[in-house]
């Protein structure tokens, strides 16, 4: 399988040292130039791990995990000369994976990166898949299947399943699920957000995926 990683680093040395140790050993890289559109990158390149220095133009590294984490799981490394033990605290709760100080050994990095990838995906999959009764929710291009079928899902319904089905096993509430569909839309309210569970709804029961949201009365969802 071919993995693809995005280098947020705005040293152009650095981030293209770092590209081309990836490219011999088979990972394809691509930097970031535009740092006030790093999402734009992301959401282009559909990357399976992400490299993240903390110190950047307009907004840092721990402002960009939290956004990609808002849409995924991808793995995240950040990378600084910061190595201070607040920093490794910092990054780790804003949704990093790992940390690697500057200057660093190329060879530690490939290693880290390649021990990420490895637990990270299953090297049959072409993109990250959440699985729940046979759905198939791919976060990589997000559509939904099951079986042979494909189910069409607007941002809304995509954003309401990926937290829902990222929290398997937990009751998400209806204010964390609103703040998921946050990204998507100006304003969301309690209808909007009933509105956009009953049409998806119809679309899981259409699909066979009956009673495959269940509503915990006045806490909030979770898939059954």
């Amino acid at each position: 399988m071919d993995y693809k990683a995005l280098i947020v680093e705005d040293d152009s040395g650095i981030a293209g040292a770092i590209a081309d140790c990836m490219a011999q050993w088979g990972l394809q890289a691509e930097c970031v130039s535009d740092f006030r559109h790093v999402m734009e990158d992301f959401m282009r390149i559909q990357p399976h791990l992400v490299l993240m220095d903390i110190s950047l133009p307009f907004m840092n590294g721990y402002h960009w995990c939290a956004e990609i984490r808002k849409v995924s799981s991808v793995p995240v490394i950040f990378i600084s000369s910061a190595s201070d033990n607040m920093n490794i605290i910092m990054a780790m709760n804003m949704g990093g994976d790992d940390f690697i100080a500057k200057p660093f050994d190329s060879g530690v990095l490939i290693a880290k990166a390649q021990a990420l990838l490895r637990r990270t995906y299953d090297y049959a999959a072409s993109a990250p898949v959440l699985e729940h009764r046979g759905a198939m929710l791919n976060t990589g291009d997000g559509t939904l299947s099951c079986g042979e079928r494909k189910i069409e899902l607007t941002k809304n319904e995509y954003r309401i399943l990926l937290t829902l089905m990222q929290n398997k096993g937990r009751t998400v509430s209806r204010e964390k699920l609103m703040e998921a569909l946050w990204q998507t839309d100006a304003f969301v309210d309690e209808n909007t957000l009933t509105v956009n569970v009953g049409r998806l709804r119809k679309k899981l029961d259409a699909a066979g995926l009956t009673d495959f949201i269940v509503t915990k009365f006045g806490v909030g969802y979770s898939v059954g």
